[in-house]
C-alpha cells in the first residue's frame, strides 16, 4: 500500500507532487526548502531555511509515524557552496541520532530565493 502525505503547500498541488511517499516502511520526503508553508513566507538567511525544511520534514515523517531518527539517507541542495558550512550545526543537531547518509549538491534551486533544498529517505520500523 502506498500512502502520499502533503503539507498544504501549493507548489505540491501546481506541480503535482507529494511532499512525501510512504511505501513498505519506507519513507521518500520530496526536496524540501525553506519556506514556511503556514505563511508562504521565505527567510532570507541559509540557517533560517535550513530550519524551515527541517521542520517541514520532521512534520511529513511524523505524519508517516517515524522521526529524523528514521533518516537513512539525506541529499543537501545548495546554490552558494559557500553557505552550506553555516548549516552544519543545525544537522548535525538534527540528525544526531540517525547519522544518515549525505551528500551536499551544489544547483540552482527553483527560485533565486531558495538557499538550501533538503531531501531525505527514511526507513521506518526497518
Amino acid at each position: 500500500m502506498i500512502r502520499r502525505i502533503s503539507t498544504g503547500s501549493p507548489f505540491e498541488r501546481d506541480i503535482g507532487y507529494s511532499r512525501a511517499v510512504v511505501a513498505d516502511g519506507w519513507v521518500f520526503v520530496s526536496g524540501t526548502t525553506g519556506y514556511d508553508y503556514a505563511t508562504m513566507e521565505m527567510p532570507e538567511d541559509v540557517v533560517d531555511q535550513c530550519r524551515n525544511a527541517l521542520d517541514t520534514i520532521e512534520g511529513a515523517l511524523a505524519e508517516a509515524g517515524g522521526s529524523l531518527a528514521d533518516v537513512v539517507r539525506v541529499r543537501y541542495i545548495v546554490p552558494d557552496p559557500a553557505e552550506w558550512p553555516a548549516c552544519w550545526p543545525v544537522v548535525s543537531e538534527r540528525f544526531a541520532e540517525s547519522r544518515p547518509a549525505a551528500t551536499m549538491i551544489s544547483a540552482a534551486l527553483q527560485n533565486s530565493e531558495m538557499k538550501i533544498e533538503i531531501e531525505v529517505t527514511a526507513r521506518i520500523g526497518g
